[in-house]
């Protein structure tokens, strides 16, 4: 198979959809990579990396769609690669579509097999999602230290507290692997840490690993008590298999919180936590919404493209050899997993989820298989 690595595009994005040693494997494989010249630059992988590794370089983005089959990247494509589509390619990467309705109606036209990374699942668990959940529950604390600044608009706050004066209070909506992460650093930083989840378990789990927390379960009128407290509420609840994010945060819950206080929305790439909340930019990362200023960047690990495309691609390469090795018909038929991440196939939507959101019909896609 001829396996295609474009350089991404989306706004300041530098993450890449495969490393040096993974082309290395692949090339061992019998495979034929093509990566864009560049398109690892930005995660500190050389072309020259790329050619050692037996990847042919390709001068464009359309020299790597026009020849290669399965596409592996990381963020959606952007409008303009939408034309680089056709219905050979096997796409493969995040793609978020419940919020992108043109997306998934081009996705649809070209006919092609769009893989997501979020909705390949493991049971209960999603393990293409779960490295880069990790990095935004970890770095959330770090922008939301920095945006409480007075120089930044927020409300001056330290976000440890110093001696005789209290840390800042932060608020974790869910507890999943972003909620875990962002828990580990604020309890690291001595902040005054509060989870809300819907059920025990996780919380119990996070009251082991870190004593010092309060805990709550979720309810409308829990959350509107805990966020009038918070100097830092940090967004990360997902709903599984691409559905949108509930909006949990009104505007009137805005209204009650701090002036200057922070809301990281961990989950805007699935249309965020907070009613007011929309996709913002590593560039231009904040504004500000009743007095509160949302953090609402869609690639939050892109800002750390080393670790997290290492962290990335050690979780997707198994997979993309898997489609390479056995070809899309069986790689979908012997990987139940797999089939989860396909969210369009040969026109139709195969996303349940996100065929109600966009009002098309759903197909099972072991009808379009089998």
């Amino acid at each position: 198979m001829i396996i295609g690595i474009p350089k991404e595009v989306k706004a300041d994005e530098f993450r890449v959809g495969a490393t040096p040693s993974n082309v290395e494997q692949l090339v061992r494989d019998g495979h034929e990579v093509i990566i864009q010249k560049g398109a690892g630059e930005g995660s500190g992988f050389s072309d020259d990396a790329y050619l050692k590794a037996g990847a042919k370089l390709a001068e464009d983005a359309s020299q790597v769609y026009g020849e290669a089959v399965l596409i592996v990247k990381v963020k959606e494509p952007q409008k303009s690669e939408y034309e680089l589509l056709n219905e050979k390619h096997i796409l493969f990467c995040y793609l978020h579509l419940a919020p992108l309705p043109e997306l998934t109606s081009i996705l649809m036209q070209k006919k092609l097999c769009a893989i997501a990374y979020e909705t390949v699942a493991l049971g209960s668990e999603l393990p293409l999602l779960k490295p880069m959940s990790e990095i935004a529950g970890k770095m959330s604390l770090t922008v939301a230290a920095h945006h409480l600044s007075r120089y930044q608009g927020g409300e001056g706050v330290l976000i440890s507290g110093a001696f005789g004066v209290d840390a800042a209070n932060i608020l974790i909506i869910g507890a999943g692997n972003a909620g875990t992460g962002a828990t580990e650093i604020a309890y690291g930083l001595g902040s005054n840490v509060t989870v809300i989840n819907r059920s025990s378990p996780k919380l119990e789990k996070l009251k082991k690993l870190f004593p010092n927390i309060s805990t709550e379960l979720f309810s409308p009128a829990t959350l509107e008590k805990c966020i009038k407290d918070a100097d830092v509420v940090i967004g990360t609840v997902l709903v599984h298999g691409g559905s949108s994010t509930p909006k949990l945060i009104t505007k009137e819950m805005l209204k009650q919180m701090k002036n200057g206080s922070v809301l990281v929305d961990i989950t805007i790439d699935q249309g965020g936590i907070s009613e007011c909340s929309y996709p913002t930019t590593h560039t231009n990362p904040v504004f500000v919404e009743e007095g509160v200023l949302h953090y609402c960047v869609a690639n939050m690990p892109g800002a750390y493209p080393k670790t997290a495309s290492m962290a990335l691609t050690n979780a997707t390469f198994s997979y993309v050899r898997k489609l390479a090795n056995e070809g899309l018909a069986e790689a979908l038929k012997n990987d139940v997993s797999l089939r989860l991440g396909v969210n369009v196939f040969k026109g139709s939507l195969t996303n349940n989820a996100v065929a109600e959101i966009c009002n098309e019909q759903y197909r099972d896609i072991d009808s379009l298989i089998y």
